[in-house]
């Protein structure tokens, strides 16, 4: 796998963007020093500790595609709250739904008009009947698991070699170099061996998927359509229609955790590709940066659970959440996904998306680099690689943290947030020409840095 070869002149580059930095923060350099006292590495959630900087940025206050930090700095924000906020910050329909109703209250565990009508808004879109609500994806993810089991009586889920699918337990499994399942490295506290409850497949093998499945043992095969979290992994032609007719032929639920990759329009892949599948997971997003999660059930799925469970004993049988579906989260949901999440948004999304992955392309021949961008709707990103990984085997091995480190910091430096941990970025609704741009700006200035001609 090809590498950035001068170390020593990339670790120089990035000290002084971190010089730069401290410079240019130091309110929130004073916050998180005093942060360390009540919070863990200073910070509410471990993630929040892990930007290229010595300390992360404290927000003021964001609207549209844009935040000010403590410090009166103003950021293009392309990493959206890792996608929670892909809808943009503050949209005005969001705020006001959610200002109406915490003025009438925010949680009964009683239903509210707007949870069926989102319901049906996602039915449209997605091509599912039935729905269920949640506070987060990995919240819907852990119960499609178990209504997996539950309905066809195996044990065992499969999905992707470096997956994402959020904090469940059994999806954090990869390959090891002689193609068994096996935790993947620094997961904290694992329950259980991950060769117990999971297989992992490799993406775009439709030859080890149908292996795994002939064992009998796969109650759910749950998958990103295309991977996002180790890079994007975009689908082969006929991968996703090949797996839905081996689930259909094995008997395997066929679920599709579109989290991510929303990105590609408003009714996900799934729409886009006409796919049909027995589950659709959602989250983050629809909600405007409301906690939310949603799962879709085809009717067949939808009518096998409710034959299988004993509602007098539903509240204790580990599905459900008493601020689940709460009334606060589904005016954010409908408001987002009827005002702001439209169709006609995505496609102008998607189109400056494009922009953005030609200035990319463009930077990348003109100094002959390495290295290759890919997209899924409004999602973008670069990989030091020649050409698109087609597994997550292959994006893993083509990470270079102290690269991605400067890149990232030298982003930072130029106002501009990147999604964290790669070179990702998201489109929004109010994300600009001028701020696509901005960052190809960024990009060619970083990369002039480490290849001056």
């Amino acid at each position: 796998m090809t590498k950035y070869d001068d170390r020593q002149l990339l670790a120089e580059l990035f000290a002084k963007e971190v010089s730069t930095y401290v410079a240019t923060h130091p309110n929130s350099q004073m916050a998180h020093q005093k942060s360390q006292a009540s919070l863990v590495n200073g910070v509410p959630m471990l993630w929040m500790a892990k930007w290229p900087g010595p300390f992360p940025i404290y927000v003021e206050s964001a609207k549209g595609a844009h935040f000010t930090d403590l410090d009166g700095n103003d950021f293009t924000d392309f990493c959206l709250g890792d996608t929670g906020a892909m809808s943009g910050h503050a949209s005005a329909p969001t705020v006001k739904a959610v200002q109406d109703q915490i003025a009438k209250g925010a949680t009964f565990m009683l239903p509210t008009l707007d949870a069926a009508r989102n319901a049906e808004t996602l039915g449209a879109r997605f091509g599912l009947p039935k729905w269920q609500f949640t506070l987060s994806a990995t919240d819907a993810n852990r119960h499609l698991i178990r209504f997996a089991r539950q309905v066809t009586g195996k044990a065992k889920i499969a999905v992707h070699d470096y997956c994402y699918h959020g904090s469940v337990d059994e999806t954090f499994a990869v390959l090891d170099d002689q193609g068994n399942t096996i935790s993947r490295p620094n997961n904290i506290g694992k329950p259980s061996e991950l060769n117990t409850t999971t297989v992992s497949l490799p993406f775009n093998d439709l030859v080890a998927a149908e292996r795994a499945f002939a064992t009998g043992e796969v109650a759910l095969l749950l998958i990103e359509p295309g991977l996002t979290n180790i890079g994007i992994v975009l689908p082969e032609a006929g991968y996703l229609e090949g797996l839905q007719a081996l689930c259909l032929k094995y008997d395997v639920i066929f679920a599709l955790d579109e989290t991510h990759t929303l990105s590609a329009g408003a009714g996900g892949i799934t729409a886009r590709d006409n796919l049909k599948p027995d589950a659709v997971v959602l989250g983050k997003t629809i909600g405007g940066g409301v906690p939310v999660g949603a799962l879709g059930f085809s009717e067949e799925l939808s009518e096998k659970i409710a034959n299988s469970l004993e509602l007098e004993s539903i509240d204790v049988g580990g599905v459900g959440g008493t601020l689940a579906g709460n009334a606060l989260s589904m005016a954010a949901v409908r408001a987002t996904l009827e005002e702001v999440l439209t169709p006609e948004n995505f496609s102008r999304m998607e189109q400056l998306a494009v922009t953005w992955q030609a200035n990319i392309q463009a930077t990348i021949d003109e100094y002959a680099l390495p290295w290759q961008v890919s997209r899924i709707g409004c999602r973008g990103e670069y990989s030091f690689r020649e050409t698109a990984p087609s597994t997550g085997a292959e994006a893993a091995a083509a990470e270079d943290f102290e690269l991605g480190q400067f890149l990232q910091l030298h982003a930072i430096n130029q106002g501009i947030l990147m999604t964290p941990f790669h070179n990702m970025v998201l489109v929004s609704p109010d994300t600009s020409a001028a701020d696509i741009e901005k960052h190809h700006r960024h990009f060619r200035d970083a990369v002039e840095l480490l290849f001056a001609k």
